[in-house]
C-alpha cells in the first residue's frame, strides 16, 4: 500500500503567497479578471473544480460561463469512458477560435486525461493554444503552474505519474448553498480490469477523521443541509490510517454532530461494505438510507475477469442483510453490459439479478474500453448490435422497475429536503427524499433550505410529485 504524503502547511503557505502575487499582477493592469471552470465526469471532479475556483478567486478571479469572457479557462476533465473523452477533444479544439481573438488566455487542462500519458502528448502536437496541463494531484500547486504561464508565456506541464497526495485546507467555492460534497479519501486500490481509476488518480489515501469532521462541521454552520461523502471506494476508508477508525466509525461520528442535516456517501464497493457499514446506517437517523452499491454483471465468469473480487450470491447476501435492517433502503447500482466475451446467457444473469434485486435505479453503461487497462486487450467478439440489443432489454426492465417502485410511494408522507425550482417548471418546487428520490410539489420558494413533510400524491419513472403534508 502506497504511503500517504501530506502536503506540508508551508508550502501551501507558499501557494497563498503566489495567489497575492497573481492579484498584484492583475491590480496592476487595472483589470478584474475572469474565469469559467467546466468539469466532466463524477462527483469527485465536480470537489476538485469547487477547489479550482476556490484558488482561483484567492489569485483575484471573478467567475463566468462564458469561455469568450475568460481570462483563465480550466477544463476538468473525466477518463473513464472513450467518449468524455472524445467531447473534451472536440471542445478543447473550438476553444480555439476564442483564443486567437483573445491570445492573452490560458485554457488549462487537468483531472483524469491529464493522467493518460497518450492524452498528454496528444495535447503537446495537437493542442497549442493549451498551456496548462496538470493531473488531480496537483491541484493544490495550480497558483504555481498559473504564475508560470502567466509570466512566461510557455505551456506548463504538471503531469508526472504519482501515487498522490492530501492537501488539507484549499480553498473552496461551492456550486450549492445547500449541498455539499466532502471527499474522505482519494484514489483506488482496487483495479478492476476495465477502470483507469487507479492509474490516473493514484492509490488510496485517507484524510485524518479530524480534519473530516473540522470540515463537516464548518459546513453544518454555513447552512448546508445535504451532505455527500466522497470516495472512489469508501468502504476502504482508513485502512491507510493508524488511528483505528474504519468508515462506519467515521460515519457514526458525524452523524453525532449537532445540526439539522443529512448524510449521504458515495461510492461503495460491494467486496468492502459490511455488516458493521448496514448496523450503523441503521442506526443513525441523520445517515440517508440510500446507497450506490455497484455490482456491475451479475455472472461469477464475469465478475472474476472483471476482477470485482466478489461473486453475485455474496452481493444477493449484501443486499438481503442491508433490507433486513432498512426495509426502506434505496439501492441503486452501475452496470455495464458487453464486457469483453460477455455471452447472451451470461446477461441473462445480469437480468436476473436486477429482478432478484429490483434496484431503484440503475446507472447502465455499454463497455467502453480504456487504453492501459487489462480489459482493453481481451478479446471481444460480440458485435455492437448484440451489445445494443441486450443494454436496451437492461434498461427496458430497470425502467419498468424503477416505475413499480416510485408507484409505490404514493399515499406515503416523507421527509424531504426542499432543494429550489424546479427549472421546467418555475410553479414547482424540487425536493429529496431521504432516499435522493427526486419530488416535484407546488409551494412558495421560501421554504427552499428546508425539511418538511411531503405527501406523495403522483409517481413516474425518474421522479415523484406531492404536496406539502397538512
Amino acid at each position: 500500500m502506497a504511503h500517504t504524503v501530506t502536503i506540508s502547511q508551508e508550502a501551501l503557505r507558499a501557494q497563498r503567497e503566489i495567489c497575492q502575487q497573481i492579484q498584484s499582477y492583475w491590480q496592476s493592469r487595472r483589470q478584474e479578471p475572469l474565469a469559467w471552470v467546466d468539469t466532466y465526469g463524477c462527483q469527485q471532479n465536480e470537489n476538485d473544480s469547487e477547489r479550482i475556483r476556490g484558488l482561483l478567486a484567492q489569485c483575484g478571479y471573478g467567475m463566468t460561463d462564458r469561455s469568450e469572457d475568460a481570462d483563465v479557462i480550466v477544463i476538468n476533465t473525466c477518463a473513464v469512458r472513450e467518449h468524455a473523452n472524445q467531447r473534451v477533444f472536440g471542445n478543447i479544439g473550438a476553444l480555439v477560435h476564442g483564443y486567437r481573438r483573445h491570445p492573452g488566455q490560458i485554457i488549462c487542462l487537468c483531472g483524469c486525461m491529464a493522467g493518460q500519458p497518450e492524452v498528454v502528448e496528444r495535447l503537446k502536437k495537437s493542442f497549442p493554444h493549451v498551456r496548462v496541463v496538470f493531473t488531480s494531484h496537483e491541484i493544490w500547486r495550480f497558483p504555481e503552474l498559473l504564475r508560470q504561464a502567466l509570466l512566461t508565456g510557455k505551456r506548463v506541464f504538471a503531469t508526472e505519474p504519482s501515487d498522490g497526495n492530501v492537501a488539507e485546507g484549499l480553498p473552496v467555492v461551492r456550486g450549492s448553498g445547500l449541498k455539499a460534497w466532502l471527499s474522505v479519501m482519494y484514489g483506488c486500490n482496487n483495479f478492476c480490469s476495465y477502470c483507469i481509476v487507479p492509474y490516473v488518480r493514484g492509490r488510496e489515501r485517507s484524510r485524518r477523521p479530524e480534519a473530516i469532521l473540522d470540515e463537516a462541521r464548518e459546513l453544518i454552520a454555513q447552512g448546508y443541509r445535504d451532505i455527500t461523502l466522497l470516495g472512489q471506494n469508501v468502504n476502504s476508508y482508513g485502512k491507510d490510517l493508524d488511528c483505528g477508525v474504519d468508515f462506519a466509525d467515521l460515519l457514526a461520528q458525524l452523524a453525532s454532530l449537532e445540526g439539522e442535516f443529512i448524510l449521504r456517501f458515495m461510492t461503495s464497493h460491494p467486496k468492502d461494505a459490511s455488516k458493521k457499514l448496514f448496523d450503523t446506517m441503521a442506526a443513525y437517523p441523520k445517515i440517508a438510507r440510500v446507497i450506490h452499491l455497484p455490482f456491475q454483471a451479475g455472472n461469477d465468469r464475469v465478475l472474476r475477469v472483471m476482477n470485482r473480487r466478489y461473486t453475485a450470491a455474496q452481493y444477493l447476501q449484501l443486499v438481503d442483510y442491508a433490507r433486513s435492517v432498512m426495509p426502506d433502503i434505496v439501492l441503486t447500482s452501475d452496470v455495464i453490459v458487453g464486457f469483453p466475451g460477455e455471452t447472451d446467457d451470461e446477461f441473462e444473469d445480469t437480468l436476473r439479478l436486477i429482478e432478484r434485486v429490483r434496484f431503484d435505479a440503475l446507472f447502465t453503461f455499454i463497455y467502453s474500453p480504456r487504453a492501459g487497462t487489462p480489459a482493453a486487450n481481451m478479446p471481444d467478439p460480440v458485435p455492437r448490435e448484440q451489445k445494443q440489443r441486450n443494454f436496451d432489454r437492461l434498461v427496458a426492465a430497470q425502467n419498468r422497475i424503477s416505475d413499480e417502485r416510485h408507484a409505490a410511494y404514493v399515499g406515503q408522507t416523507l421527509r424531504c429536503l426542499i432543494d429550489g425550482v424546479d427549472e421546467q417548471d418555475p410553479s414547482l418546487l424540487t425536493a429529496r427524499t431521504d432516499g435522493n428520490r427526486l419530488v416535484r410539489l407546488p409551494g412558495d420558494a421560501a421554504l427552499v433550505g428546508s425539511f418538511r413533510p411531503v405527501t406523495i400524491t403522483a409517481s413516474g419513472t425518474w421522479s415523484l410529485s406531492g404536496r406539502l403534508a397538512d
